[in-house]
């Protein structure tokens, strides 16, 4: 474990208790980075995820998750209807054939909303219920990533939980945002944390 993550949550832990979980968020300031040509859209794996709600797009019912097949395409007439839809679900799983179906319906509201399933996570080669399972658990485990200024934010847990599985969550997240940036520590300026109503803690400062 990082000693500076753990005293980090150690300081948020002393701020005054809220009505809600409130959400930990990471943010990563950055440095010598173009923005405009270098900015990510992809997904990070934390080990600790929480509990999504999802719904695939596959071509028969499924058992183990929330099922819209193309039959069902036609409830989904108006953009208002799409838009509820993608409200109601935290994250859609697809099966690879269907994604041109799902994009040309579904693709200009869920697109900007960040719902479309993305081969990173969401995409399944097959129906089969063993590997659907295997996804929703990675889903479970994702965390989008997508920077349109010279930071990173994203939240990798929940206040409610332990501190072990919050510091295992952001250490794993530093670690492979770090991979995922073209010049890795060197486009890192800092890095801090924080709940949903707190003022942000350093945990990590570079020169």
């Amino acid at each position: 474990m990082c000693m500076e993550t753990i005293k980090a949550i150690a300081e948020l832990r002393k701020e005054k208790k809220r009505k809600f979980d409130q959400s930990v968020d990471l943010i990563m300031n950055l440095k010598n980075f173009d923005v405009r040509r270098e900015a990510l859209n992809t997904f990070i794996f934390v080990p600790h995820g929480g509990k999504k709600k999802l719904a695939a797009f596959f071509t028969r019912r499924s058992k183990v998750i929330d099922t819209i097949t193309e039959e069902d395409f036609v409830k989904y007439k108006d953009l208002k209807d799409i838009k509820k839809l993608a409200r109601e679900y935290d994250a859609f799983l697809a099966v690879a054939p269907m994604m041109g179906k799902v994009a040309t319906k579904f693709g200009r509201v869920f697109g900007p909303m960040n719902k479309m399933p993305s081969p990173l996570a969401g995409i399944v080669p097959k129906e089969d219920d063993d590997m659907v399972k295997v996804m929703i658990k990675k889903m479970d485990n994702s965390v989008r990533v997508k920077n349109k200024e010279m930071s990173i934010k994203v939240c990798v847990g929940k206040e409610s939980m332990s501190d072990a599985d919050l510091v295992a969550n952001i250490d794993a997240a530093m670690l492979e945002l770090e991979k995922k940036l073209p010049k890795g520590r060197d486009n890192i300026k800092d890095v801090l944390i924080k709940f949903t109503m707190t003022k942000p803690v350093v945990v990590q400062e570079r020169k």
